[in-house]
């Protein structure tokens, strides 16, 4: 059984070399989003290399092994069913249910997961629209676009969300975009960087930026 500080090193490139379509994570990246310094990671890095988990490169970046993947989506597949579960189970929201899932993922067993996996149904996706790694270490990433590359009068259906930091999923709910929502973009405004949508008869603008953090499917 892995620690729960190598669990959590091989989940943050994971996610960091998905987000950059395969390409290595940065050591600064990743001891942004672990909140540690730079020296730290690299001694990490040099170890999840040793136990043949990761491959680092000086002044390039790691990429995960074969072996550091699969645990990778081991860890992914607890927190995303564990947020699921929370969700449909306790009732939590989406921008609670997170939190929660990091502190659990580490102490629940396989044995467990694939209960939970059993009784919800074996779910493709999670709260947020994420996909969900199956007990043989598969992922289906789902086809999607960003909101922001939507042209002024297409239609869409809300299919995931990248930013899952609380403050943007409760301004999210508040706008009516939650996953499977169906809307409209009344106006995408390139030159202002500003997208305006209407949802369940609420019109919103967005930045640019956050529309980029929301993946939609096409609604004919």
């Amino acid at each position: 059984m892995a620690s729960l500080t190598v669990e959590n090193y091989l989940k943050t490139i994971w996610q960091i070399c998905a987000a950059e379509a395969g390409k290595p994570a940065a050591t600064g990246v990743v001891a942004e989003s672990l909140g540690v310094s730079p020296g730290t990671v690299t001694s990490m890095l040099k170890t999840l290399g040793e136990t043949g988990l990761a491959t680092y490169t000086p002044y390039e970046g790691v990429r995960l092994t074969p072996q550091g993947t699969q645990l990778a989506l081991r860890v992914m597949r607890r927190h995303r069913l564990i947020e699921l579960f929370l969700s449909t189970t306790l009732k939590m929201t989406w921008d609670e249910v997170h939190e929660e899932a990091e502190h659990m993922e580490h102490a629940v067993s396989d044995l467990l997961i694939d209960r939970i996996d059993a009784f919800l149904g074996y779910p493709k996706s999670d709260p947020h629209g994420d996909p969900i790694p199956q007990a043989d270490g598969t992922l289906d990433e789902p086809a999607g676009r960003s909101l922001a590359e939507c042209g002024t009068g297409e239609k869409f259906r809300f299919s995931r969300v990248l930013d899952q930091s609380p403050d943007f999923l409760r301004f999210l709910t508040e706008s009516n975009l939650t996953i499977g929502a169906h809307g409209e973009v009344k106006a995408n405004r390139v030159e202002s960087g500003a997208l305006t949508v209407i949802v369940d008869g609420q019109t919103t603008t967005l930045g640019r930026d956050a529309a980029q953090k929301i993946l939609v499917a096409n609604v004919e």
